[in-house]
């Protein structure tokens, strides 16, 4: 029973195992079932198993830049409108405009071109100014109240996405490493099958091996056949 397992493929390392365990708790062959490597084999399989198509990150990048660049277009239009009507003296109010644009001065009106984490930095204290009474009055002034509200909540829930992502991630990142985990599995199924192979001449063992046999067999012609279809020319 010889086979390289480092070679089979993460898939067929599982079903590999997968069939092995299920031939062995079967009830044919009552001295495998409660076999200590036969247990140990299953808890490597079921660790194995957790982590070996897990993903090395949350998949919520695509989420995050889009509510990002939602934000961005919400702050880039309350501050070009504040730019653009605090130039026309002539306009009732202007001067609310030109207050509030000033604000934006001061947290930066570069700042939808910052990192994630120092644009949010920014735009929380942004958003607190705007909320003072006075500000909240003059944005009324100038029918921005809608507007402000639209920026506000594009922002939050970019804070909101943003965190699935960071916990999300910190979660993948705390599970134990599918490559730490194979070695684990194949070892033990290494011993396991040098068990059956020390023991193939026994005859309550022989149909056992056999059996087993057949499904290493099938995981070595499943590389094989793999090989041969990447070295075939397109």
């Amino acid at each position: 029973m010889k086979i390289s397992l480092q070679r089979v493929s993460t898939k067929d390392l599982a079903t590999l195992t997968e069939r092995t365990i299920t031939v062995s708790a079967s009830g044919k062959y009552p001295m495998l079932a409660n076999h200590p490597l036969m247990n140990e084999l299953t808890t490597h399989y079921a660790d194995y198993d957790a982590v070996y198509t897990k993903k090395s990150f949350s998949g919520k990048g695509k989420d995050v830049a889009a509510a990002d660049h939602d934000r961005d277009i919400a702050f880039s239009s309350l501050k070009a409108f504040l730019n653009g009507y605090r130039q026309v003296v002539s306009v009732p109010n202007y001067q609310d405009a030109e207050d509030l644009y000033q604000i934006f001065v001061q947290f930066g009106l570069d700042l939808d071109r910052m990192s994630y984490s120092s644009q949010t930095a920014q735009m929380k204290k942004l958003i607190e100014e705007l909320e003072f009474p006075a500000n909240t009055q003059k944005i009324a002034n100038l029918s921005l109240s809608v507007a402000f509200a639209e920026m506000k909540t594009r922002h939050e829930y970019f804070e909101d996405i943003f965190e699935e992502q960071t916990e999300a991630n910190a979660g993948l990142r705390q599970m134990e490493s599918a490559s730490s985990v194979r070695r684990s599995l194949e070892k033990t199924l290494r011993s396991y099958f040098n068990i059956l192979t020390a023991m193939k001449e026994v005859s309550d063992w022989k149909d056992a091996y056999a059996e087993v046999n057949e499904l290493v067999k099938a995981a070595k012609n499943s590389t094989i056949d793999r090989k041969k279809s990447a070295e075939e020319p397109e």
